[in-house]
């Protein structure tokens, strides 16, 4: 690959728009690993477009990390092809190793060699370079991630979060066709943990870097990604735009996985949706029901889709068992009468007593998904 581009050619005072319909640059065609009779990763398929960062996201085992492994060429799939630019590098009679398919990997410990300088570490990828082009690159790197002021720095001698900057400098300096980020927030502090999400999805988007990263992490992943993968059990559960795989999950999986999920029942009668809450409108719900006219489904909502009251005319829906204080709001978990529990969020100036009978109503202002009972 060339490099011969500065940083500043690609880099706006504004982050790049979302790429939609660019090249694709890295592409997964049913790829399978088993390890035995257990499939880790099962006829996964997905591709990443130039520019873009989407996040493999899932709970532990789900083989994410498996995934990202058969991209970087730790491991070889068992089944199906990995390719890049169009050119398989695992699969179909082919199998690149690690150092030749222009990867980049950012390790969840950061690896930083701890007897070199900031700038020898930034460096350690491109040593082949002409000198000046190398010296060049550190800079614009250094300049990038902030940190042109510790270049003589040993390792031992910065903080976390600037130890992963190093990491990802160095990472992004043979120009990868691909960069992986293996849980890169796992080792940072709650509070360093925020401010690091913002400031590596700068970084990745001036650099114009195609990205993949890896978290079981739910707001990491909604937060940082132009489109979320969620895999469950080695398989694709669902992908797309962090707001729409939150807002229309396509299985109860999904729905739960991603932030606090309840599911009350309903059924269906013509245009109305009758629940324990309350009656819905058909316009309410996400997508037609009509088919499922007279039968039972399940309404996803979440805290902020519902609200407790004292008990209405003396009834209540339930009763509070438990509460949980984040700072400027209550999330309320009740326990309903006709069986099942919702929470609710509240304000902090809102509360209620465990234990005490609340009644609760639907105050969603955006139609609800809906799956049906099985």
């Amino acid at each position: 690959m060339a490099h011969n581009k500065t940083l500043s050619e690609s880099t706006t005072d504004e982050e790049p728009a979302t790429p939609e319909d660019g090249e694709t640059v890295l592409e997964l065609d049913g790829v399978t690993k088993a390890f035995g009779e257990e499939a880790a990763v099962e006829d996964l398929s997905l591709s990443v477009t130039e520019g873009e960062l989407l996040t493999l996201l899932g709970p532990s085992g789900c083989g994410k990390t498996t995934t990202l492994r058969l991209i970087a060429g730790l491991t070889q799939p068992t089944g199906g092809t990995v390719s890049i630019r169009g050119e398989a590098v695992a699969g179909d009679g082919a199998f690149r190793p690690p150092e030749k398919r222009d990867v980049g990997l950012v390790f969840q410990n950061f690896a930083l060699f701890p007897h070199l300088d900031v700038a020898e570490n930034v460096a350690f990828g491109i040593d082949d370079w002409p000198a000046d082009e190398r010296e060049r690159r550190v800079d614009e790197l250094l300049e990038l991630v902030g940190l042109e002021a510790h270049r003589d720095k040993m390792p031992a001698q910065l903080s976390g979060g600037q130890q992963q900057r190093v990491a990802l400098a160095r990472s992004l300096a043979p120009e990868p066709e691909v960069l992986l980020l293996d849980e890169p927030f796992s080792n940072l502090d709650v509070r360093l943990r925020v401010e690091m999400r913002e400031e590596v999805r700068r970084i990745l988007k001036e650099a114009g870097v195609t990205a993949i990263s890896v978290t079981h992490d739910q707001e990491e992943a909604l937060s940082i990604s132009d489109r979320v993968a969620i895999i469950n059990d080695g398989e694709l559960e669902q992908i797309g735009k962090p707001e729409v795989v939150f807002e229309n999950p396509e299985s109860k999986f999904v729905a739960s996985f991603l932030g606090r999920a309840s599911f009350i029942s309903g059924r269906v009668r013509g245009d109305i949706v009758e629940t324990p809450l309350g009656t819905l409108s058909t316009d309410q719900i996400n997508g037609p029901v009509s088919a499922y006219d007279g039968a039972q489904i399940d309404v996803l909502v979440r805290p902020d889709d519902l609200e407790a009251t004292g008990p209405t005319d003396g009834l209540a829906d339930g009763r509070v068992v438990h509460r949980q204080y984040n700072g400027p709001s209550f999330v309320y978990r009740v326990e309903l009468e006709s069986g099942g529990v919702v929470r609710c969020l509240h304000n902090h100036v809102e509360t209620f007593e465990h234990g005490q009978e609340v009644s609760v109503k639907i105050v969603a202002d955006h139609p609800l998904a809906w799956y049906p009972v099985e």
